[in-house]
């Protein structure tokens, strides 16, 4: 009979040890777009560069509108507060992929989590600005 203790160690090894391509974070969000495509790491690498760029793409059109709306004053706060978004989204992205450094999932980690944080930050973007960019009109 094993110990409660040797069981969960086991336990935690095995999932330590199955963890696959297909099990990284980001990759399986609800709404992540690459979740068809085949576990090969290119193909996954370039699915998600593109939808990070149509990502991006997206959030510097709202940010442009957003922009247009605020004051100067408001601008530079906004302008501060993208630039912060920016180092959290940098370092929450490089220690998703870390979890898999060396590994095969490593880059499409990054990938993926650069696609998600950006679609939700353009999500964050619309909820506080909306108002502001809809009554400027």
């Amino acid at each position: 009979m094993t110990s409660p203790v040797l069981s969960g160690m086991l336990l935690l090894t095995s999932c330590i040890c199955s963890c696959s391509i297909a099990e990284a974070q980001h990759m399986n969000a609800a709404g992540a777009p690459c979740q068809k495509t085949s576990g090969v790491t290119t193909a996954l690498d370039n699915c998600f560069a593109r939808t990070y760029k149509a990502a991006d793409d997206q959030l510097n059109q709202v940010y442009r509108q957003i922009r247009q709306a605020l004051t100067p004053d408001q601008q530079q706060e906004l302008l501060a507060t993208e630039r912060l978004w920016l180092q959290f989204r940098d370092a929450t992205c490089k220690a998703e992929s870390d979890l898999y450094k060396g590994g095969d999932a490593e880059s499409p980690a990054y990938s993926a989590c650069l696609e998600e944080e950006t679609r939700a930050r353009t999500a964050d973007l619309k909820t506080i600005y909306g108002w502001v960019v809809a009554n400027s009109k």
